[in-house]
Parts: structure tokens; sequence; C-alpha cells
């Protein structure tokens, strides 16, 4: 009886043992998998020391509730995002969905999100991509440079610098450091949207866009991720049908995202939090400072205190331009004082 119950014991153990080692490659492998799903630029590289200055990070008091010195704190210091939506990817799903192919890169949602010290509260500001700005000159990958272009669409930055002179562009019309770099394509956001469930969003008026595809009643609604990225592109089917009405849309889906994203609790379900992982990273192009998985999560635990009702969402200022009536321009001087607060 004794020797059989100490079989029984050890065909357990072994048991036990080899479902721990096969849990620990899996997530070994979903890890190398997660991580190898990221691609990234070095902007800090490419534009060198031609920016913005850094903000002035303040030390954190210590308390005894502070982190133990073998533990790395998390980073509470204010954070400027620059977050474009692209259809820079060629690819079936991207062009199922409306997306370009590799030559026609486009960047049609820009967002400066700006975390408060503390990183408790933030502000997402939206720059039209019909704005007109000073392009400056922007460094290429051959060793080039693009010429300095004025009274340029704003989205045209990507188009002929990429992420490069996106970032750059943003900082010449801010005067904001950009911290980081986000982008996410077509179907990368579609994905991720299915992977949470869908989103509830509330539209204020019917929305019958024949170019996104997109039939709504004003009303309250929940969609899928094919639903929520046309609604995203959404803007001859309401308003006057300029980029500012979609502005709107988008602001909306953002503060939608955060409240599916806080309502879905991913910790309890190994299979949703991998699937939302991996559209997440799938989808990014991100600055070599959040290119590995480990810099994502260190990301999103500094702003685990971050609700959606701390979440404020604004449009920079912009006015008619006078040389172009289907284009606009920085209203001044309320541009440069929204800027400015987010220094």
């Amino acid at each position: 009886m004794g020797r059989r119950r100490t079989r029984i014991l050890k065909a357990a153990g072994l048991t036990l043992a080899g479902v721990l080692v096969a849990g620990a490659a899996a997530g070994g492998w979903a890890y190398w998998h997660l991580n190898g799903n990221i691609k990234s630029v070095d902007i800090d590289q490419a534009l060198g020391d031609d920016r913005p200055a850094k903000a002035m990070v303040t030390p954190t008091p210590s308390s005894p509730s502070a982190p133990s010195a073998s533990e790395s704190p998390l980073p509470t210091e204010a954070l400027n995002i620059l977050v474009l939506g692209s259809d820079s990817r060629s690819g079936k799903e991207n062009q199922a969905l409306g997306g370009g192919d590799s030559t026609g890169a486009r960047s049609d949602t820009a967002m400066v999100v700006h975390v408060d010290a503390g990183r408790t509260e933030a502000t997402v500001v939206s720059i039209p991509r019909d704005t007109l700005v000073t392009r400056p000159s922007c460094p290429l990958k051959d060793g080039g440079s693009t010429a300095v272009a004025y009274q340029a669409m704003f989205n045209s930055a990507y188009s002929v610098g990429g992420p490069v002179c996106a970032v750059k562009t943003v900082e010449s019309i801010t005067n904001v450091r950009m911290d980081h770099y986000i982008e996410i394509d077509f179907s990368g956001f579609a994905k991720l949207v299915d992977a949470l469930g869908g989103v509830t969003v509330t539209t204020d008026e019917d929305i019958d866009d024949s170019s996104s595809h997109l039939t709504l009643r004003a009303g309250t609604h929940h969609l899928n991720g094919k639903q929520a990225l046309a609604l995203a592109r959404t803007r001859h089917g309401i308003g006057d049908g300029s980029d500012l009405g979609r502005i709107g849309l988008q602001q909306k889906l953002v503060k939608a995202l955060l409240e599916q994203i806080s309502s879905t609790n991913l910790l309890t379900s190994p299979t949703k939090l991998y699937s939302v992982a991996d559209a997440i990273t799938g989808s990014l192009t991100t600055d070599t400072g959040l290119d590995s998985l480990t810099e994502l999560m260190s990301l999103g635990q500094s702003l685990k205190g971050l609700s959606a009702d701390q979440v404020k969402t604004v449009m920079m200022p912009v006015v008619q331009a006078p040389s172009d009536h289907n284009r606009v321009v920085a209203q001044e001087p309320a541009a440069s004082r929204l800027w400015k607060s987010l220094r």
C-alpha cells in the first residue's frame, strides 16, 4: 500500500511538473511571439538634438510604501505620446478594410496624448489632417531629406517622410517634445475591438456614409471591429462632411474603448488577454522606447490609475484657411495656449 501511494504521488508530481514546464514553455513562446509582433522606428536617432527640450523630471519622494531598491518603480512623470492611425501597411486585411497599399501611406488620425504628472489624468488633442502647416525638412532613410513645405496639409508629413517626419512636424507646430510614438493600422484596430468583445458608442445623429460603408441611426450601438473602424473613418455622412466631424466620432471611440477595457477583466481570462495583446502588438509601430512587451507593459501599469472619466478629449483650435475653404489653420493664440499647457 505504501509503495502504491508513493508511485501515485510520484506520478502526480511528475504530471504537475510536466504541466508547469509546458505552461512555462507556452508562456515563453507567447512572450516571444508578442514581442516579435512589434515594429519600431528609431525616432531619437533620426531627429537627434533638433527637437524641443525634454520636460524636466522631478524625482518622486520615497515613502514607506515605495518599491524596494530591487524593484523598478513605475514612472510618474508627465508624458506626451503621438498616436497615429494609418493605412500604411499593405496586405489583404488592410485593403479589405479600406487601407492603402505600400505606396499609398496615409495618416488620417493624429492625436497627441498628454498624461499629467502622476498619470491619473490625461488630455487627448486631435489634430485635423486638413490643417495647413509649415512642414519642416525631414531626414530620410537614404540619408537625404525632404524639402521644407509651406501651406502643406498636416497628414502629408507621414506620406513623404513616415513616422519620423510626422513626429518632427508635430513638434515643429506645437513646440512640445513627443516622448513616444505609437501607430496602429486599420486591421489591428478592428482586431482589437473584436478581441475586447466590441465597443458601445452613442451617436448624436444618423450616419449614412457610402465611403465608410456605415449606416447607423442616432442612438446607442454595440459595434464590432469592422463597424468601429468604419465609424472612425466616417465623415461624409455627418455634419458638413469635413474632417472636423470625424474627429468628434473618433474622440467618442477613444472614451468608449477606455471604458470597454476597464470593464473587461482580462486577468481572469488568459485566452482573452492573449487575444487582446496579440491584436495590439500585431498592429503597432512604435519608437524604440516602446518596442518591447516589457516596455509596453510598464507603460500600461503606470497608467492603471487612469479611467475614462479622467481623460479629456479636445481638438486643436482651428479656423477656415483664407487660401482654401476646404482646409483649416491653427487658431491663434488659442492653439499656442493649448500646446503650452502640455509642456
